[in-house]
């Protein structure tokens, strides 16, 4: 099952449902995280509950996918009320490629540094046996809701940027119930999206470079086979493919499992607050910068996946200017 969110020209908005070339606008319900909220308070399966709601007329996915449409593509999910309930984080040193290029980003010879060192310690450590628990994996925040883009929407990149990458990933959608137990909604493509200039300066620069906008979606797939999933990353630049490479991802790939992964997001009880929305980036083994890509301004990012509905393309828009120094204000 697949789930996106819409908005109409009118500004009314709905949950839908894939179904093949149309999406099926949920009647009840302006949003996903609505939904599911109302799916747990009735005590009802997620995918049960949907296939049992009423629906208002379809409209055609291709119209609103290449955005001839009254409808357009929102994230397939966010806070219902307020972006700073959106916590967006991720984890890193997940997969071989990333471990490697990110080693070479760093010291560019072949000895064991930290970020080696935290993979291997995946290797050996992650992928703990049934309620047992791992060593814990690289963890960054990205940022809240507010920095969530749809597809076809432009990732912008700050004029105090040094750099723009894309990260093709995977992402885990969260939703934490009532009691506070976090529950799974599903999982959609992502754009991770950092600036890995900056962080080859340092690696104690890789948090500041993770603090920029991100894509997800356009679909949330509620029911994922996460084991071995194949996709695909492009560039393209002026109408045609700069550079492209295959992706590998799923636990199959990865040195922690995923149940290690969220364990460790959410062992803090500051990630298990009633009502928050939480989007986890599970990491990617292929990205431009590595191998030596610049994106310029204009540029299109397509990533796929097997699995996880259309891609996810978004373009390129660096802010014009030079960089304003932040003055304090009196009280």
């Amino acid at each position: 099952m697949r789930l996106v969110q819409l908005e109409h020209r009118s500004g009314q908005k709905r949950a839908a449902l894939v179904d093949e070339s149309f999406l099926k606008p949920l009647a009840r319900f302006s949003s996903v995280y609505e939904l599911v909220w109302t799916s747990l308070a009735e005590r009802q399966p997620l995918r049960r509950f949907v296939l049992t709601e009423s629906c208002d007329e379809p409209v055609r996915y291709d119209d609103v996918y290449s955005g001839n449409s009254d409808w357009r593509l929102l994230p397939p999910i966010d806070h219902i009320s307020d972006p700073a309930h959106c916590l967006i984080s991720g984890t890193g040193l997940t997969h071989t490629a990333s471990a490697e290029k990110r080693r070479a980003m760093h010291q560019g010879v072949s000895e064991e540094n930290d970020s080696s060192r935290m993979y291997r310690w995946g290797l050996e450590q992650g992928r703990p046996g049934y309620e047992e628990i791992g060593v814990s994996p690289e963890w960054f925040y990205k940022g809240n809701g507010g920095i969530l883009r749809a597809h076809g929407e432009s990732l912008a990149v700050p004029n105090f940027a040094e750099d723009a990458g894309e990260e093709p990933e995977i992402a885990g959608v969260y939703l934490i119930d009532m009691e506070g137990r976090p529950r799974r909604i599903g999982m959609a493509i992502g754009n991770e999206f950092a600036d890995h200039q900056f962080e080859r300066r340092n690696y104690l620069y890789l948090a500041a470079s993770k603090l920029r906008q991100c894509a997800l979606g356009p679909e949330l797939v509620v029911d994922p086979i996460f084991d071995d999933v194949r996709g695909r990353v492009k560039i393209e630049r002026e109408g045609s493919v700069l550079w492209s490479a295959e992706l590998a991802t799923g636990e199959k790939q990865m040195c922690h499992s995923l149940a290690n992964i969220e364990h460790h997001h959410f062992k803090f009880d500051e990630h298990r607050r009633p009502g928050d929305v939480h989007i986890h980036f599970y990491g990617a083994d292929a990205f431009s910068f590595g191998e030596g890509i610049a994106l310029e301004d204009g540029d299109i990012v397509e990533i796929a996946f097997e699995g996880f509905g259309r891609p996810l393309r978004n373009s390129i828009r660096f802010q014009p200017g030079e960089p304003a120094r932040i003055q304090m204000l009196p009280v």
